[in-house]
């Protein structure tokens, strides 16, 4: 019997993504008083704070790393252009990390504009720059999509990354650095790599 762990794909992610958020992370997050590495920070920490699975406390973490991984830049979304960073983030975290990390990163902006939609005042919630990026993303989902969203098996998960989301832009915010995830990441990169290793039954 093998007991040994599996190997990581790729790369190791901890130190991909660590990389990731000290090098693009560093820089200013999309018209937000904070770094987009403090933003994803505090997103987690809010994920911990309200005592979220696992998984979802890493959603949380990597929300926005498709505004690093994508083809179309972060601040060519503030500049008009739809950059799908949900999309990108969830298609590459699926190296590492299984669906419950992965889907509610790629539905999080679809949360939002679910929220403006079926939700009164939350609109007049949002920052200007989320705002801003609301009207580049497609605005308030209409009926039809809003249901098709409500009827995801990752509805709720990803309606409260969303919170997070926009409750993690406070420039004087103390939270635990990159490093305290780091043990949680390596486990679900681990359980994932399990998972694809085993035998269909």
């Amino acid at each position: 019997m093998n007991t040994e762990e599996p190997e990581m794909t790729a790369a190791d992610p901890v130190r991909v993504i660590a990389e990731l958020f000290a090098a693009e992370g560093a820089s200013e997050y999309l018209g937000e008083p904070v770094t987009q590495a403090a933003h994803m920070l505090q997103a987690g920490a809010l994920a911990e704070a309200a005592a979220a699975a696992p998984d979802l406390v890493a959603a949380a973490l990597l929300h926005d790393v498709g505004h690093f991984t994508g083809v179309i830049s972060g601040a060519e979304l503030m500049n008009g252009r739809d950059n799908r960073h949900g999309d990108a983030g969830a298609d590459w975290l699926a190296q590492w990390f299984g669906p419950a990390v992965t889907e509610p990163v790629r539905l999080h902006v679809a949360a939002k504009r679910y929220l403006c939609a079926v939700e009164p005042g939350y609109l007049g919630s949002l920052s200007d720059a989320s705002v801003h990026t609301l009207r580049v993303q497609g605005g308030p989902m209409g009926r039809a999509e809003a249901a098709g969203f409500e009827a995801s098996p990752w509805c709720t998960a990803a309606l409260r990354l969303r919170r997070w989301d926009d409750g993690a832009k406070d420039p004087a915010a103390q939270v635990p650095a990159l490093g305290y995830y780091q043990p949680l990441l390596r486990q679900l990169a681990r359980q994932r790599a399990a998972e694809v290793a085993r035998p269909a039954q």
